[in-house]
Order: structure tokens, then C-alpha cells, then sequence
């Protein structure tokens, strides 16, 4: 089976199985993002540990394509369970891929170490950063979760804003453009 390949399966097993779907209590924080672009949505729940530097639990509520689906559910798998400072460098390593445009070898560089011992099944959107149009949806999630942790552990900031992320994959390519 090709890499390529093997990544359709882990995308589609993801969107086809989602892991942590269903909203769920108590949690910290909550927000609702959505891709201006094709209307995918996302409502999204953080629930941080009593240390108050753990994520606790992660979930979420979403509609939209295959992609912004599957990436929210492997973020998930990503992120629960583990330190805030890991699941920022979790967060960072897969926008680094999605700024790749492909060339996985350039993320691992950014982030200097191996992709897929950080990112897991994440890895499989590599394919996904050649097609600008679509990282908007692969992001989705993953703003919708750095937008929920900034507001539980109580930081003044304003929400993520997608195009803003997706516009840094280029800086001569305009939201426009990307749509």
C-alpha cells in the first residue's frame, strides 16, 4: 500500500470514526469556529486539569468536509492527557506541516525533530498542505482548540483567527486566493 494511500485510509477512518465527539461537561472554556470559506463549523470544549497545566479532556461538535472533520479528531488523540507546553508543540508541528506545502522534510526541519513521532496520525495531512484551499479546513480544529485553551487558562487574547494562520502558508497568496 502507498504512503499516500495508507494517509486516505487514516483520514477517512478518523471522519468515518471520530474520536471524542459529542460535547461534553464540565468544561473550562468553549468556542465555536467556523471556515468563512466552505462553512465547515466546529463548537469545541476544553476541560483543563486541576493543575491547571494538563488537558484534560477535549470535545467537540462539528459539521463539515471529511478533512476539518478527521483533523479535529486526531487532534483530540493528540492533545488529551498531555502537558499544555506539549500540546503547544503538538499545535506548532502541525501548522509548521500545513505551511509545508507538501515537503514534509521542511516541517521536520522547522520543528526540528520527527514528524511522525509527534504528530502520529496527524502526518497523514501532509498531503492536504499542497491544496491551500483545504488547509483552512485541516486547521479548523486545531484554532478552535488553541482558542478554547487561551480562554481557559484565562489569557486576555483574541480569538484565532483561520484566515490570518492560513495566510501565513504564503505571504503573496490573500485569503481570497486560498478560497
Amino acid at each position: 500500500m502507498k504512503l499516500e494511500s495508507m494517509y486516505q485510509e487514516i483520514i477517512l477512518d478518523h471522519y468515518r470514526n471520530p474520536h471524542h465527539k459529542g460535547l461534553r461537561e464540565p468544561f473550562d472554556a468553549e468556542v465555536h469556529h467556523v471556515n468563512p470559506t466552505c462553512g465547515d463549523e466546529v463548537t469545541l470544549r476544553v476541560r483543563l486539569g486541576s493543575d491547571g497545566s494538563t488537558v484534560e479532556d477535549v470535545s467537540y461538535d462539528s459539521l463539515g468536509c471529511s478533512i476539518s472533520q478527521a483533523s479535529v479528531s486526531v487532534m483530540t488523540d493528540l492533545v488529551i492527557g498531555r502537558r499544555l507546553d506539549e500540546a503547544e508543540s503538538t499545535y506548532d508541528a502541525f501548522l509548521a506541516l500545513m505551511r509545508a506545502k507538501g515537503d514534509a522534510s521542511s516541517a521536520a526541519a522547522t520543528i526540528g525533530g520527527d514528524l511522525e513521532e509527534v504528530l502520529e496520525d496527524a502526518v497523514a495531512f501532509e498531503g492536504v498542505s499542497k491544496y491551500p484551499a483545504r488547509i483552512k479546513c485541516a486547521l479548523l480544529g486545531w484554532m478552535a482548540w488553541k482558542d478554547a485553551t487561551a480562554r481557559a487558562v484565562g489569557m486576555d487574547e483574541q480569538p484565532v483567527d483561520i484566515d490570518q494562520h492560513a495566510a501565513g502558508m504564503d505571504e503573496h497568496e490573500t485569503a481570497e486566493e486560498m478560497a
